[in-house]
């Protein structure tokens, strides 16, 4: 049976924040491995900035609570500061598909697929750290699962290394190369905000445990 959701669950506000980045991820995911241009041209972006909207909504809802409520499973600031770090992971995602579009991107690379793994994978991580946060002082699965985010985010860090290289060494299109410049730090810096995700959840670790 599915536990009812108590009204100050704070927790469960921030785990289905991260909701939003896996439906996010997923749906960035699919659109790539089924690119066509022209479909980001006919309503793609929309149903991305739909999801991103919503997560915009729910962190609204969340900042609301706060503001009414005196008792806090832990201070408000650090539950405020979590939520702010996993939205900016849904609106990096949603800029991923943007400048996709924006820069007329016809064919894909191959390392924007890796990032794209790694981007799932980390999301499939954050989601067991949120599923385990509201009882952080017992879990031990909390801290290992920062670490697996973490070396994500260091896999990014060689995959954008890469990615830059060889894209200066083999394209000879000066616009495509400004063009995916970009699209490769967009995604490197999708992996960097996991990582601040997982830097704020350490920290209220230590502070509280």
């Amino acid at each position: 049976m599915k536990k009812k959701k108590r009204k100050n669950d704070y927790f469960a506000l921030l785990e289905e924040l991260v909701e939003y980045i896996q439906k996010a991820a997923s749906f960035l995911s699919d659109t790539m491995n089924d690119y066509n241009i022209e479909y980001l041209s006919s309503g793609t972006l929309d149903e991305m900035h739909d999801i991103e909207h919503s997560a915009d909504i729910k962190l609204q809802e969340l900042t609301s609570k706060l503001a009414r409520e005196f008792i806090t499973p832990i201070e408000r600031q650090d539950i405020l500061a979590i939520a702010q770090r996993i939205d900016d992971v849904t609106d990096a995602i949603e800029d991923v598909l943007m400048r996709l579009y924006m820069y007329n991107i016809v064919e894909l690379r191959k390392e924007a697929f890796e990032f794209v793994g790694v981007i799932m994978t980390s999301t499939e991580v954050l989601m067991k750290i949120m599923a385990e946060f509201a009882n952080f002082r017992r879990s031990n699965d909390i801290r290992a699962n920062i670490i697996k985010l973490n070396s994500l985010e260091e896999e990014g860090d060689a995959i954008y290394m890469r990615a830059i290289r060889r894209l200066y060494l083999e394209e000879q299109d000066p616009v495509a190369v400004i063009a995916w410049t970009e699209i490769f730090r967009r995604l490197e810096g999708c992996c960097d905000d996991f990582e601040d995700v997982s830097q704020e959840i350490e920290y209220v670790l230590m502070k509280n445990t």
